[in-house]
């Protein structure tokens, strides 16, 4: 009970400060996601071991190269394929029977582009002909939420097949297909309330993100495998880390951003 307790009143808190930074302001919620991105490339840090304290420096130069050069559309895709191309990069790592990230510079490249590149994807998702679609990122905040949620009851009330137990145990085939279909449900519900995307295109979007959104989860467990832990830290009291927390949404974040920009929804 004190641990379901402990769990309400953290998640509690953590939603009223994400809302309270969306309703507030761009900048805030910019600047909430930086932080939070590095206390995420801190935890990655930990997890893989990598060492000295450069990818810090690194990750708040792109962030600087990110809010000065936000218009160059030239620096945007390269950071976009960048980031794209680290996460397939870690999808490989995934798959394969490489039980870790063995040198000190791909841990380098593979955390600044999957921790910082996603954090920074994520910001830009609101942003539409310069106006703060408030209400687009909370969407896809609910998206990833709902996922989670359903995934985790229906995998526990009807769950059988083992996803991919190597690597996590307790996650379902059946459970990942519920929190799929009640996810796709909850976006053509959305579109009824929000259309800045048109039905179709908040379906096809909440597919993307699940599906990218499981993968980055499943990243995350195989990091946190090969340190033998259970929690990337202890930062959210009975959540973990904070990248448990965040771990579906920065590795979700660029496939989204480049879906809207096919849905023309960004230049």
């Amino acid at each position: 009970m004190k641990e379901l307790l402990r769990r309400l009143l953290t998640g509690a808190v953590y939603v009223i400060l994400l809302l309270s930074a969306v309703f507030l302001s761009s900048d805030a919620f910019d600047f909430l996601f930086m932080v939070f991105g590095l206390a995420c490339l801190y935890e990655y840090k930990r997890l893989v071991a990598l060492r000295g304290y450069y990818i810090f420096i690194a990750y708040l130069g792109l962030w600087w190269a990110y809010i000065y050069l936000i218009d160059d559309k030239i620096l945007i895709n390269v950071l976009m394929f960048l980031t794209i191309i680290v996460n397939f990069s870690l999808l490989y790592y995934l798959f394969s029977k490489k039980k870790k990230i063995y040198y000190n510079y791909e841990k380098f490249i593979a955390g600044l582009f999957y921790v910082g590149g996603g954090c920074i994807f994520l910001t830009m998702i609101p942003y539409k002909d310069n106006e703060f679609a408030k209400y687009l990122i909370m969407g896809i905040f609910i998206l990833i939420w709902v996922n989670d949620s359903f995934a985790y009851i229906v995998g526990k009330t009807l769950g059988r097949t083992k996803l991919y137990p190597a690597v996590s145990p307790k996650k379902t085939i059946e459970g990942s297909l519920g929190g799929l279909v009640f996810t796709l449900g909850a976006a053509y519900i959305m579109a009824i309330y929000e259309d800045i995307v048109n039905p179709t295109q908040w379906v096809i979007l909440a597919g993307v993100i699940v599906v990218t959104g499981s993968l980055g989860d499943l990243i995350e467990s195989k990091l946190k495998r090969q340190a033998g832990v259970k929690d990337s830290g202890a930062i959210l009291p009975g959540h973990g880390g904070m990248l448990d927390r965040l771990d579906s949404l920065i590795f979700a974040a660029p496939f989204a951003y480049l879906t809207l920009m096919l849905f023309s929804y960004v230049s």
